[in-house]
């Protein structure tokens, strides 16, 4: 495993972090037990993977705490987040926000939380987040339940991270969680740079998810960005578009491509991904760890993709709402 330090917090972590939400919720999105998903967290962590994510709307805390169990605190990195809004879109108050930490610790069965996220936070919404809830979140990290304060946009909601460009403006986020692919690269002008200069650790989501992993969908959409006119109509055409990353000395895979892709961008330090499979997990870990795809490939990568917008953005198949305004989906999961 290759490890990092996380912007300012000084947390040292494994480059390949394990999300636990997404379409696969360790396995238990696809049916999978709650003794495979723990199986899961321990073969990942015997990989050397040492950050692990979750919230309090995945339903993975419990199962993730106990994986954990057993492991020297000080040898793993746990993420979580709360919503700041109800079902109904009305803001949390602060108490709400604090019982909802107060629950993760329960559930995770531990004393502190590393990084604990405000979650899917929209621009609208930025300002009340800063203002209301962060004063008792700051309390807590006096307290030593949180160590590091983190926020987490939206991706779907919104494409331009107009959130994040005001919340990278204040000082007290220590850790942001942002969408970034090969055919998302905004965050290479608007978020990077920002992130750099002022220490703030990066941890990248969407770094795969539906469009790489499912090649019908990859098609289609470069066709309809093709009716745009916004990617040359050869690459649309072409029966694998993007087959050119694959060579020797190249990638393996696309989706090979989009974690080496990611993994090497200037700012980039922990990148997530997530599964329910020991060998997909294997497969994940081994892409981060190899060498950064060829020069020529990642510049036609920018040269061909850098200027789209609001592509391969999607919630996770059962999650299709914004979970800051909707009911948690592990719920929607239970009932579909």
């Amino acid at each position: 495993m290759q490890y990092t330090t996380l912007g300012r917090t000084g947390l040292r972590v494994s480059v390949a972090g394990l999300g636990c939400g997404g379409n696969s919720r360790l396995g238990l999105g696809s049916g999978k037990s709650d003794a495979d998903a723990i199986a899961l967290v321990r073969a990942a962590f015997d990989l050397g993977v040492t950050f692990f994510d979750t919230a309090e709307v995945y339903g993975t805390e419990e199962v993730l705490g106990r994986a954990l169990a057993g492991i020297p605190r000080d040898h793993v990195v746990i993420s979580s987040k709360s919503r700041i809004l109800d079902d109904g879109g009305t803001p949390l108050p602060s108490a709400a926000v604090l019982a909802n930490l107060e629950k993760s610790l329960r559930k995770l069965a531990v004393d502190y939380i590393d990084v604990f996220h405000l979650h899917a936070v929209q621009d609208a919404h930025y300002a009340y987040a800063r203002d209301e809830l962060v004063p008792m979140l700051l309390r807590q990290k006096e307290k030593g339940t949180i160590r590091h304060l983190g926020i987490t946009e939206s991706p779907p909601r919104d494409p331009d991270q107009l959130m994040l460009s005001h919340a990278l403006g204040d000082p007290c986020w220590e850790v942001v969680m942002l969408a970034y692919h090969m055919m998302n690269q905004g965050p290479r002008r608007t978020v990077f740079p920002l992130t750099m200069a002022r220490g703030v650790g990066t941890l990248l989501m969407f770094v795969v998810r539906n469009i790489f992993s499912r090649p019908a969908l990859l098609a289609q959409t470069l066709k309809d960005l093709a009716d745009e006119g916004l990617v040359p109509r050869e690459i649309a055409d072409a029966d694998e578009p993007l087959r050119f990353l694959m060579h020797d000395g190249g990638a393996s895979s696309l989706t090979d491509a989009a974690y080496r892709f990611a993994r090497y961008e200037p700012g980039a330090q922990v990148i997530l991904f997530g599964t329910g499979d020991q060998e997909h997990l294997r497969t994940n870990v081994a892409s981060l760890l190899k060498p950064p795809l060829p020069r020529a490939d990642v510049e036609k990568l920018h040269a061909l993709f850098a200027n789209l917008r609001d592509v391969g953005l999607v919630f996770p198949d059962f999650a299709r709402a914004p979970f800051s305004i909707a009911t948690p989906y592990v719920e929607r999961l239970e009932h579909r």
